[in-house]
């Protein structure tokens, strides 16, 4: 029996995975692949799993922790997809505050289920703004504090494959000088320059991705003190909102409420780290999806809604550096004071990540 193919895509919060892992399983299936997508989170009411879905294609979800902490959960998941679709290519996205991936994930997938799975190379996504900011290329706009930051730089540190993402939303000069900061911080990795968007690029990272495999050397070392805190410093959301009234452009209502809660959070000098939304109606495979990356950029849309409606369920997965009592008290404010229409709070989560505590930790492929 042939290895299934598993490609893990990695990256901070906002860095454009889950566009490139549906473009990836896209392009698979046009060859005749089959494939299967895991996507994870800290908790439920996944944006990701909802965009997936409607892109059509098998998905298992992974919550309640990272990768490394629910490494059994990992494998279940792959064998509910392996049983149900008989994939070529699983494709996993981990939480996008997770690092150290190929100790606690990669090595132990390979080294346990190596008769399974043939493992393919840790590639990283960053967005080009964020990363700029980073590594000091540019200064525009906000950042995070040193231990978010320690986080961020230990993503990149242990990437195989470094994938500079959205690069039509820079200038050519600005990708030039980013490419080559990046290159030099991470001298082992191979940096890609690619654009979700566009289309830029992207053939020739799936043959990496698919023609590659992970590498064997000994992992980074990391400071699970300092990974903690990082993780912890940065307070998730997750809203379920039942939304009902008149007929309604459920696009601008997407639009309006992104930029009230940017707004509001900016007012209070909250640095966000992704503000990811869903609406979708209650029968029909429609949708719309909206998504802010930092708190000084305007929405973009990854779906649109065809129609307009009068009841949806609208999904939010906010996260930033602040307490989340601050992110769920202003994500109820603004629910509560919609126009035109009435939002009910079915489902709300709003904590810090706890400690990462892996199942495994190899520091050796072998």
């Amino acid at each position: 029996m042939a290895k299934v193919h598993y490609i893990m895509i990695g990256g901070f919060l906002g860095a454009g995975k889950t566009t490139g892992i549906i473009k990836l399983a896209t392009h698979l299936q046009t060859q005749g692949k089959r494939v299967g997508l895991i996507t994870n989170d800290q908790s439920i009411g996944l944006v990701d799993t909802a965009r997936v879905k409607t892109a059509g294609l098998p998905v298992e979800e992974i919550t309640g922790g990272c990768f490394c902490c629910k490494f059994n959960s990992l494998v279940e998941a792959s064998d509910a997809l392996t049983k149900n679709n008989a994939p070529d290519v699983l494709i996993a996205e981990p939480v996008g505050s997770c690092t150290d991936l190929k100790a606690t994930v990669s090595y132990p997938l390979r080294k346990i289920y190596g008769e399974r799975y043939r493992v393919g190379p840790l590639a990283v996504f960053v967005d080009p703004q964020r990363c700029g900011r980073i590594l000091g290329v540019n200064s525009q706009g906000g950042n995070f504090s040193e231990k978010v930051v320690y986080v961020y730089r230990k993503q990149l540190e242990e990437a195989e494959i470094i994938v500079i993402n959205k690069v039509d939303t820079v200038t050519a000069a600005g990708r030039k000088e980013l490419a080559d900061a990046v290159k030099k911080a991470y001298p082992k990795a191979q940096v890609m320059e690619v654009s979700c968007t566009t289309g830029e690029g992207l053939e020739g990272l799936f043959a990496k991705l698919m023609g590659g495999e992970l590498g064997r050397e000994v992992p980074m070392e990391v400071d699970y003190d300092t990974y903690a805190d990082g993780e912890a410093l940065l307070g998730w959301l997750n809203a379920r909102v039942e939304l009902q009234g008149a007929e309604f452009d459920g696009n601008a209502m997407l639009v309006k409420v992104v930029k009230v809660l940017r707004d509001r959070l900016a007012g209070k000098g909250v640095e966000i780290a992704h503000l990811k939304l869903t609406l979708m109606p209650d029968e029909g495979p429609d949708m719309g999806s909206l998504s802010l990356t930092q708190t000084n950029e305007e929405p973009v849309a990854t779906h649109r809604l065809k129609a307009s409606l009068s009841k949806g369920i609208l999904l939010v997965n906010l996260r930033a550096e602040v307490d989340p009592e601050v992110l769920k008290r202003e994500v109820k404010e603004v629910v509560a004071g919609l126009e035109g229409v009435s939002g009910n709070v079915v489902e709300l989560a709003a904590f810090r990540p706890g400690r990462p505590t892996p199942t495994h930790r190899m520091m050796n492929s072998e």
